[in-house]
């Protein structure tokens, strides 16, 4: 009887084991993958791939791609064809078809947008960086010099032989959506490969999504852009590319005042009227080109440019936070999960009631994953918070790759004790995010005094954990202690080989 069981048991787990592997055949298993410094910044890379062996050739050639792309497009690689060809006047340049192609899309883009769109925006973003180590805003004689310059015809193209001919010295950056550009081409690389059903590849929080993928897509809050707080809203997108541009992340800093690296080509002065802007659109260039001019243009020039490139939705957060939106944008939107009132519900509120942690107040611990040779992925990192008995009070941040997550283990200090007590939540935090480009390994998470019940903690000391792991490689953990009782305080933390370096900041919350 026995042995007939065990039989038995072994036919159901080869059925399985041969239905999974059907089933991976036919539809195939989405592997996930993270560098930094990818087109100076961070890159996710997701392939729906029948084996990971396709996973890995697809990956190869996305990246691949990417390095001959930024031979010929780069602004800040002197060797790059663009450079080269930038150091030329005045002769017809026979260029690269992609070079070309990106030079005559500015051109249709600065006559779309009447100006707000030009490659030679960077000659007003050089007037304003000179000015802010003197402490002040450039004067009105150096910003009309600059507009000046911006007006100039630049460049001349000849479609019948593909020449191009660089006609003055004003700076030039194709930055405004040859990024897109750039990963467009890169995801159509990967998907060559045999065996390769769908990529996804997030560049600086520009997504393009192609082949038999859906995915769900969060849209960071340009007024809490912190890398684990909750996105404005999230879309789902299908063979379609989104881009997203603001000046919250990257700009000038003037006398206590923030100035968004964004500017107005025609006026000469950083903009400041919309935080960011995002587009879903069918070609990820349009999609990367929309939402730079968005936040340069009205949102009555933004919905009336929108509405000329077709299947293109928008959503644009002004500085007052108020959203507009495209008509088809909500039909992008994924619902947003009924709250469950938990059994805990009501003791949450009176504990809140007497917490003494300053409600206003909130830690921000910001990391910077050191940089690897040869594009490693990231290490596995996990971030969480413990109390002065060292027991684990809220987990920050997971981050690891999905199909490796037996290897979880290797954060072993987070694994023993937040994890074993049930403080996993937040372990998302690979999920798809658009937002403004950030700089690359550089993320920044907040602590806002709940623990993971949602409960408001006592103000204590309490201890920031930092672990990271690399397999078959390094561990290193950092641990810092640091009173939260209400009294601003900042710390830098010493770094190590897989974390660069570290700090806390425990600061009262503008606004609250």
């Amino acid at each position: 009887m026995t042995r007939h069981l065990i039989r038995a048991g072994c036919v159901l787990t080869l059925s399985a084991l041969a239905a999974f592997a059907v089933t991976t055949w036919l539809h195939g298993r989405t592997y996930t993958s993270h560098f930094e410094n990818v087109l100076g910044t961070s890159m996710e890379l997701r392939v729906l791939a029948r084996s990971e062996a396709a996973a890995s050739r697809a990956s190869a050639a996305v990246l691949a791609e990417i390095d001959r792309e930024a031979r010929i497009l780069s602004g800040y690689d002197p060797s790059s064809e663009f450079s080269r060809w930038f150091r030329t006047r005045d002769r017809a340049e026979s260029v690269s078809p992609e070079l070309f192609e990106v030079l005559a899309r500015f051109d249709l883009w600065r006559t779309r947008t009447n100006g707000a769109l030009d490659a030679s925006a960077e000659t007003v973003s050089r007037v304003w960086k000179a000015a802010v180590p003197a402490g002040r805003e450039p004067t009105d004689v150096e910003i009309a010099g600059a507009v000046e310059a911006v007006r100039h015809e630049h460049w001349r193209l000849d479609a019948g032989h593909r020449t191009a001919t660089h006609l003055d010295d004003a700076p030039l950056v194709l930055n405004s959506f040859a990024k897109s550009y750039v990963i467009e081409r890169a995801v159509v690389a990967g998907l060559g490969e045999a065996g390769v059903r769908g990529i996804l590849v997030n560049i600086g929080g520009d997504v393009v999504i192609r082949g038999a993928l859906r995915e769900t897509v969060g849209i960071t809050d340009p007024r809490t852009n912190a890398d684990n707080a909750a996105p404005l809203t999230r879309i789902t997108v299908e063979n379609l590319a989104v881009a997203t541009s603001g000046g919250y992340r990257r700009g000038f800093d003037i006398g206590g005042v923030h100035y968004s690296h964004i500017v107005d080509p025609r006026t000469g002065r950083p903009t400041g009227h919309v935080l960011s802007a995002t587009v879903v659109a069918r070609d990820a260039a349009d999609a990367g080109a929309l939402a730079t001019a968005f936040c340069v243009l009205t949102p009555m020039e933004s919905t009336r440019l929108a509405k000329a490139v077709p299947g293109a939705e928008f959503m644009i957060v002004q500085a007052d936070g108020r959203r507009i939106e495209s008509a088809g944008w909500r039909d992008l939107t994924v619902a947003p999960a009924r709250p469950v009132r938990a059994p805990h519900a009501v003791a949450t509120l009176q504990a809140a009631e007497q917490a003494t942690w300053k409600a206003n107040y909130e830690l921000t611990i910001a990391l910077e994953i050191a940089r690897q040779p040869n594009r490693a992925n990231w290490p596995y990192v996990a971030v969480w918070i413990e109390d002065a008995a060292r027991v684990p009070v809220r987990t920050l941040a997971v981050w690891y790759r999905s199909r490796e997550s037996r290897y979880l283990q290797d954060l072993s200090a987070w694994y023993r004790t937040a994890r074993m007590n049930g403080i996993g939540e937040g372990t998302d935090a690979f999920a798809t995010v658009s937002s403004a480009t950030r700089a690359p390994g550089r993320y920044t998470l907040t602590w806002d005094g709940k623990d993971s019940a949602g409960k408001l903690v006592n103000a204590a000391t309490y201890t920031v954990n930092i672990e990271a792991a690399r397999e078959h490689g390094t561990y290193q953990i950092i641990r810092q202690s640091l009173e939260l009782a209400g009294v601003p305080k900042q710390m830098t933390l010493p770094g190590n080989i897989e974390i660069a370096s570290a700090s806390l900041d425990y600061h009262r919350v503008v606004g609250k």
